[in-house]
């Protein structure tokens, strides 16, 4: 089956080997809320979560309920979509019995994983995540991955029209989220493309200001938080290529930013790498994608070992229980089983791959799930 989405037809995926080297703000009451998760105190009372909450408002952040959720589950607050294309394929494989790849398939299906909207209208998707998440009275974590002169033109290219377009797109795209709790990835690459010479320059200042501009829309949420892409350490080698970049397309007014999507660097090499950013930028904070990264990058093969690359393994679950109050959550913002491109027998980007979805699932073992 295709198990391709048609609220979602971009997924993420790394785009040259040779950019990829090994390893945002937050408030102080989410940095404090984080330290007393992992230091395993018991949840703030309602009243005190309520005023710290509208101290941060005031102070122009969501509140620290925005990445650990009002319910008693502060390791994993995000919000698991029943229909996924993994939860439709441990249905299907229950029903020709295949009860052993189901139980696997389920380390993906029972897991949160981010949602892609779409290009051309991102509401519909959009609408029907955030209808589920306050349901379960859980955070949607979203992608907005459309920036125009997307890729290079490589396997996910595309993106919007021009920067018209654009704009229009992050509104719809904005008030579709409305007043639900809603973590959102702003467009993967697009930062790391300005450093790397990838994106041709005539494009740049237009790039930061459209970056600049959605993190603020996204910003009039009132309980949106906003995380700009910054790579991979396996990428731009040196975290201060990064500052002025990251600057310029308005990190100061975002959450923080976002590292290793849909790559598969090692938690530890990014905690460090984004340590060292951080830093850098202020002690911003900042949020990882651990979906693939389980047995690290693949070595070798460097040309394409961001690609479908096999003997991978998930990574830690998606959690705010990190342990770190510079890392805000561990998420899975690659969706796992979604293909990369048309490498090593995938198909197109984004489109399904139960095979290779299976073998993530197994190779992560028990300890994973």
């Amino acid at each position: 089956m295709s198990g391709r989405r048609p609220h979602r037809p971009y997924a993420p995926h790394r785009t040259r080997a040779r950019h990829r080297r090994p390893c945002p703000l937050a408030s102080a009451a989410l940095a404090a809320a984080l330290a007393l998760t992992a230091a395993g105190c018991s949840p703030e009372s309602r009243q005190d979560s309520v005023e710290r909450t509208e101290r941060a408002e005031r102070a122009g952040r969501t509140g620290p309920s925005a990445l650990r959720g009002e319910v008693p589950t502060a390791s994993s607050p995000f919000w698991v979509d029943p229909e996924s294309d993994a939860a439709r394929q441990v249905r299907e494989w229950e029903q020709q019995g295949r009860k052993d790849d189901a139980k696997a398939l389920r380390r993906i299906s029972e897991r949160a994983v981010a949602d892609w909207p779409a290009g051309d209208n991102p509401e519909p998707g959009i609408q029907r995540a955030v209808r589920g998440a306050k349901a379960a009275k859980r955070t949607a974590v979203f992608v907005a991955y459309n920036i125009p002169h997307r890729d290079c033109g490589l396997y996910s290219a595309g993106g919007a029209h021009d920067a018209e377009s654009y704009r229009g797109w992050i509104d719809s795209f904005a008030a579709a989220l409305g007043d639900a709790e809603a973590v959102v990835i702003l467009e993967p690459d697009a930062v790391p493309h300005l450093t790397d010479g990838c994106t041709p320059a005539e494009y740049h200042d237009e790039r930061y200001e459209l970056l600049a501009h959605a993190i603020g829309r996204l910003k009039r949420q009132p309980r949106t938080r906003v995380y700009l892409d910054a790579g991979n350490p396996d990428w731009i080698a040196d975290p201060a290529k990064l500052t002025e970049p990251l600057r310029r397309a308005g990190i100061a007014t975002a959450d923080g930013f976002s590292l290793n999507v849909s790559n598969f660097q090692t938690t530890d090499a990014v905690k460090a790498y984004g340590t060292r950013l951080s830093g850098l930028l202020g002690d911003v904070h900042f949020t990882i994608d651990t979906s693939r990264n389980g047995a690290g990058p693949l070595r070798g093969d460097r040309d394409e070992a961001w690609c479908n690359p096999p003997g991978r393994a998930l990574g830690s679950a998606p959690t705010t229980n990190t342990g770190n109050e510079l890392l805000d959550a561990y998420l899975w913002i690659k969706r796992p089983g979604d293909s990369d491109g048309p490498c090593r027998g995938g198909p197109a980007a984004g489109t399904w791959w139960p095979d290779y979805a299976l073998g993530l699932a197994r190779r992560s073992g028990e300890t994973t799930a």
